[in-house]
């Protein structure tokens, strides 16, 4: 499987010519989502979840289907009927010949006056995690995890908590966008040392092999 780093927490999969995107929202790039079989999208908020990205895939291919939660679906059954399919946690489907579990319920909590909004992980084949909000902990083992690695809603040592928690592989950060050039390099050393994980960093529009 070919795992290719969009824009913040954006990443393509690519496996057997077909690909998978999953949360291609208003901070990564406006055609992250074009050549898509199947998008997955893990919730609302506009840096995950954006409708002209969507727009954009699913013009260009007419095939192209969504898979997210139900807050997002909502917005999404008029402008795409019939395109897209509902799921929650403990949901298994195919999509673009690519095998997903469904995990979690519920975003981090930013602040506690602040109402939580849903959130959903996607486990792809059993191997690649991404949580989207949350530091949701899968049922299962998991090869690869796409970490959240900087956001309004946590710190490093719960970054670094969650990785231990998880017992990945190796644990590749999504969810940088805000995350300065200076702050990098003390992330990197903390989550490296402590995570227990081989850890790494993609920048937009590179890939790896998984």
């Amino acid at each position: 499987m070919k795992l290719t780093k969009k824009s913040h927490a954006c990443i393509r999969l690519e496996k057997d010519g077909r690909t998978l995107v999953i949360d291609p929202g208003a901070f990564s790039e406006a055609d992250a989502a074009v050549g898509a079989e199947a998008v997955l999208i893990t919730h609302e908020h506009p840096d995950h979840f954006d409708e002209t990205r969507l727009r954009v895939a699913l013009d260009a291919n007419p095939a192209a289907e969504i898979w997210t939660l139900r807050s997002v679906a909502d917005q999404l059954s008029t402008a795409f009927p019939g395109r897209v399919h509902t799921v929650g946690n403990g949901d298994a489907f195919s999509a673009a010949g690519f095998d997903v579990q469904v995990y979690g319920e519920l975003h981090a909590v930013i602040h506690p006056d602040l109402p939580r909004v849903t959130n959903v992980g996607f486990l792809v084949d059993g191997s690649v995690f991404h949580p989207g909000d949350a530091l949701t902990v899968p049922e299962r083992s998991v090869d690869t995890l796409m970490l959240p690695v900087m956001a309004p809603w946590s710190k490093v040592s719960e970054v670094i908590d969650y990785v231990r928690e998880i017992g990945p592989r190796r644990a590749i950060d999504v969810h940088d966008a805000l995350l300065t050039e200076l702050a990098r390099p003390i992330y990197d050393t903390h989550i490296g040392n402590l995570g227990g994980a081989e850890h790494s960093r993609l920048a937009s529009g590179d890939s790896a092999e998984i």
